[in-house]
């Protein structure tokens, strides 16, 4: 995720407010994968499926490791997908993951791992989402 430009990685952070226009925006402006996670992330298993068409495999993992999948998150270390670990944990309040954010100043990942946490912690989720 550290190839989007901070705007994009902002309009990503707001999909998780109630304006529906930055998904929009993603949408309509060559980032579908961007809006495609926040779906999955709020929910939508058609948004996971896109996700693993499109061969967005990174953050079909990401949206499973936010969801605690461990199976999702093994498999984000074992690619080497660091900051996406990092992401998933910090949206799960694991202070070691906050701190690494802070240390390497990946503030957005952080504004980013909150906005989602904040989402979440309002929400009814349903248990019966698929796993990675």
């Amino acid at each position: 995720m550290e190839r989007y430009p901070v705007k994009i990685l902002m309009a990503f952070a707001e999909t998780f407010s109630e304006n529906e226009a930055f998904l929009n925006w993603l949408l309509q402006n060559g980032y579908p994968e961007l809006a495609a996670l926040s779906s999955a992330i709020r929910g939508s298993e058609d948004a996971v499926e896109w996700l693993m068409k499109y061969k967005f495999y990174h953050l079909a993992a990401l949206d499973g490791a936010i969801d605690r999948q461990e199976k999702a998150r093994n498999w984000l270390i074992e690619h080497r997908f660091t900051l996406l670990v990092m992401i998933a944990d910090a949206v799960n309040e694991n202070e070691i993951a906050i701190k690494w954010l802070k240390e390497n100043k990946l503030e957005i990942f952080s504004i980013i791992a909150l906005r989602i946490r904040n989402y979440r912690n309002n929400q009814t989720f349903d248990y019966h989402k698929k796993k990675f």
